[in-house]
């Protein structure tokens, strides 16, 4: 039997109206734990870009001056690999720091265009043996007075404590948006369940005249997709209109200059919307899947 759009357009409206209030829960269900989900997505991202040069147990910075000379370098780069307390070393030169300067204040261009390559200290990012706190200061002291280093700048106690409270909050936050998308996913199949109890009739009447099942089932199926999308919307948008108001919530960078760098670019923003996009798709795609495949022969 062959289909046409405006039967499957019009099934599916039907289906969505005749059991609104649980559709608007599973809709409502999927939209929070999405939310959920992508909160945490762009808290986790936040936070690695403030802390990024802290990342792969980088426990200090040697910042040079903008004009050390090349053996100047040299000197410090043998000085760090000689030294037995040092575990690995990562140079950033001036390009490198430019690049990364660029990720972190890609909001503000007109700063960006103000700054050259050259006008960017080259750095070594060390990881030490020892990950001691008056281990790495005593090791990274040794370095404040060579020549052509401007100064040396030690990951605080305060950024390995966001590092982990993030993880956990993470964690945390994808263990309720698991058990909400759980929920949201049942929600879906018990709404199509309903919908196909209700028009049995219809259904017993469609077989009888050669309706395949997939006739059937495509309408119901649409339906799920759609509670799935539109939770989905429904999350984006909320996370759309919170982020600025967060970004507000941030303390002053000059008081609390851990928060210079916390951002989430439009890139990783619109990845984080596609994500969730997808998701809620899938969510309704399986709630729907089981609902018509279990309960078709009504």
């Amino acid at each position: 039997m062959p289909m046409k759009l405006d039967y499957m357009v019009r099934e599916t409206g039907s289906n969505l109206g005749r059991n609104f209030t649980i559709t608007l829960a599973s809709v409502m269900t999927v939209a929070v734990s999405l939310a959920l989900v992508g909160a945490s997505l762009m808290l986790r991202t936040g936070v690695e870009n403030a802390t990024q040069r802290w990342q792969g147990g980088i426990e200090f910075v040697v910042f040079l001056r903008p004009d050390a000379s090349q053996a100047q370098i040299d000197a410090v780069a043998r000085d760090l690999q000689d030294s037995p307390d040092v575990a690995n070393i990562k140079f950033v030169d001036k390009q490198a720091a430019f690049e990364e300067f660029k990720v972190l204040f890609s909001d503000s261009p007109e700063m960006v265009t103000s700054v050259q390559p050259d006008d960017l200290p080259p750095s070594f990012r060390v990881e030490p043996m020892d990950k001691d706190v008056l281990s790495v200061e005593a090791l990274g002291s040794q370095f404040s007075d060579k020549s052509g280093v401007d100064s040396v700048v030690f990951a605080s106690e305060t950024i390995r404590l966001i590092q982990q409270l993030s993880s956990r909050l993470t964690v945390g936050i994808f263990v309720i948006a698991s058990f909400l998308l759980g929920a949201a996913g049942l929600l879906i199949l018990n709404t199509i369940r309903m919908a196909m109890f209700a028009r049995r009739r219809e259904i017993e009447v469609m077989k009888l005249v050669g309706a395949t099942n997939w006739f059937i089932r495509v309408p119901f199926m649409l339906e799920g997709l759609v509670q799935g999308m539109l939770g989905a919307l429904a999350a984006i948008l909320a996370l759309a209109a919170f982020r600025p108001f967060f970004q507000q919530w941030l303390p002053n960078p000059q008081d609390f200059p851990l928060v210079s760098g916390f951002f989430v670019s439009g890139a990783e923003i619109a990845g984080i919307f596609v994500l969730l996009g997808v998701v809620g798709v899938l969510i309704g795609a399986i709630g729907a899947g089981v609902a018509v495949t279990r309960f078709l022969d009504v």
